[in-house]
């Protein structure tokens, strides 16, 4: 078959597939194109979303972390730091104005520290730094009212002067202050209280009066009872009628057996008829007591007994009675309760019951809580003195008591040895004896006759004669701190056999620590007429 000519073949088919090719290329760019702008579109959403999302959690952040103000104020850029400084020389400048008579400069001065004081709360209070515009003016306005407070020759110079002049005032003062109060303090504890003057005089008037008290009281002075040592024997030495009472009160109240236990009081002769009689006059469930005058003692004597002379001695009282000329001295160093020779007759102990094996020495100041018998049969493996330590703190260690520069001293004790306490002590008199405490207690007495060795009190020499013959005890029998500490803790309050009001705030005083009175006062004979009349009076 013959072919057409080319002029007359249709051209139409491949007309039709040329554009169809065409459309599609056109569909493929435009998708392209709008692929492109969509991924661009979403990237760049992204990219503006994402700032957002960090602001927006920087923000809750900043709403949690508040401003720490404590680290803005000593932040060396901060406005509050200025601003405290500024108004820390300020306040110097005040002082120095108003000394210098400028009155209308420290008002000036004055106004401004209150405002910035203002601003600082503010700050503070709302959590927020202090900015420009809040610090400018007060730091403008403050600068000001310095650079005038340094023409009127206001210079560091005066400033620190000044402020060093008015710490020496305030020092002095505190020290003054403290002198004061400690004497007011021992004036205090040293005193008679009208209640216990009142009944001295009155049981004074019966000793006086009634014969039948000084009969009876011969009568028993010679009882087998004083020399039993099956019982138990305790020793108190004592001008205070009252806090003796107390001490013998809650002794037997808490015994098991109270008709076991013996009694010896020693007083002086001003108390002696006081002490016979209220003793003699009152009913003290079957127990026996004994009460004696030191002035009867013949052997307790100035050639016997070294603190005897040196007491006497007139430098002596010159020294508690008139004061001495060295400011270094504490006050409580002349206190005259230390002329006492009751507070020494506890050296004494051997020479004044020759007949007893073992006695329990209390203070008068001290209440008992528990049955004290059973101190008679503990084991002072040979010693002689039975005490609570107290060197749970460091004051209460020997060098804290005694000279150690001298070489007597420190070459005889360790400075670190523990310390004891007076109060409540078992004294085994066969040992003490045995071992001529009483004769080391006179030769320290003898080597401190200048008082160089140790200052004042019972307590030094104590440690000194006892030294290598004391049994500690369990703290709990014997529990201090009463009379000056606040803090005492009620669980060893509790727990304790025998409490002590030492220090000088006595409960028998007005000073007393009240919320420790009431342990004592439970152990005074309020119903008794003439206590009840002296409280009238």
């Amino acid at each position: 078959m013959r072919r057409r000519a080319a002029d007359y073949r249709r051209p139409v088919r491949r007309r039709y597939s040329c554009w169809i090719w065409l459309l599609l290329g056109i569909f493929v760019i435009a998708g392209f194109f709008l692929f492109v702008l969509h991924h661009n579109y979403q990237h760049e959403d992204h990219v503006e979303q994402q700032p957002s999302l960090e602001r927006k959690t920087g923000n809750e952040q900043a709403a949690h972390e508040r401003l720490n103000f404590t680290e803005e104020i000593l932040s060396a850029r901060s406005y509050a730091r200025q601003l405290a400084e500024q108004m820390t020389l300020a306040k110097a400048y005040v002082i120095i104005a108003k000394e210098h008579n400028n009155l209308h400069l420290a008002w000036e001065l004055s106004s401004k520290i209150r405002t910035c004081q203002f601003l600082l709360s503010k700050a503070a209070m709302r959590e927020e730094p202090i900015s420009l515009d809040e610090a400018e003016p007060i730091i403008k306005s403050l600068s000001s009212l310095i650079f005038k407070a340094q023409d009127a020759h206001y210079d560091i110079a005066t400033t620190m002067m000044t402020m060093k002049s008015h710490i020496q005032a305030l020092e002095e003062r505190a020290n003054a202050a403290s002198v004061q109060s400690t004497v007011f303090g021992l004036l205090a504890a040293e005193s008679l209280p009208k209640r216990l003057h009142c009944l001295d005089i009155k049981l004074t008037a019966d000793w006086l009066k009634k014969k039948s008290l000084r009969e009876l009281a011969d009568e028993k002075r010679n009882s087998p009872r004083l020399v039993d040592n099956n019982l138990y024997h305790f020793c108190i030495f004592s001008d205070n009628l009252l806090a003796v009472t107390v001490v013998v009160n809650s002794t037997i109240s808490n015994a098991d057996h109270p008709t076991q236990l013996v009694f010896h009081i020693v007083t002086n002769g001003v108390n002696y008829g006081v002490m016979q009689a209220w003793f003699l006059s009152n009913d003290f469930k079957g127990f026996t007591i004994e009460v004696q005058n030191i002035e009867d003692f013949a052997w307790f004597n100035a050639s016997y007994a070294p603190v005897k002379k040196q007491l006497l001695e007139t430098d002596s009282l010159k020294y508690y009675f008139e004061g001495s000329e060295d400011s270094n001295i504490e006050p409580k160093f002349r206190n005259p309760k230390y002329l006492s020779l009751l507070n020494h007759l506890r050296f004494y102990i051997p020479e004044i019951y020759p007949q007893l094996e073992k006695v329990v020495f209390l203070d008068h100041d001290v209440v008992v809580q528990k049955d004290l018998t059973p101190l008679f049969s503990l084991d002072l493996h040979g010693n002689v003195n039975g005490a609570v330590e107290t060197c749970l703190e460091a004051f209460h260690r020997y060098y804290k008591y005694l000279n150690f520069s001298n070489p007597l001293i420190s070459s005889k004790f360790d400075p670190q040895a523990c310390g004891w306490a007076f109060g409540m002590n078992v004294f085994d008199l066969i040992a003490w004896r045995k071992a001529n405490v009483t004769t080391r207690y006179h030769y320290w007495q003898k080597q401190n006759a200048d008082t160089t060795l140790w200052k004042l009190g019972t307590l030094p020499p104590g440690l000194l004669s006892f030294y290598g013959l004391t049994e500690p005890l369990d703290r709990r029998w014997h529990v201090l701190g009463l009379g000056y500490d606040l803090n005492v803790d009620n669980r060893l309050i509790e727990s304790a056999a025998v409490l002590h009001f030492n220090g000088n705030m006595k409960p028998w005083l007005k000073l007393g620590i009240n919320k420790y009175r009431s342990v004592w006062d439970r152990y005074v004979n309020q119903s008794h007429p003439y206590l009840q009349d002296c409280a009238r009076d």
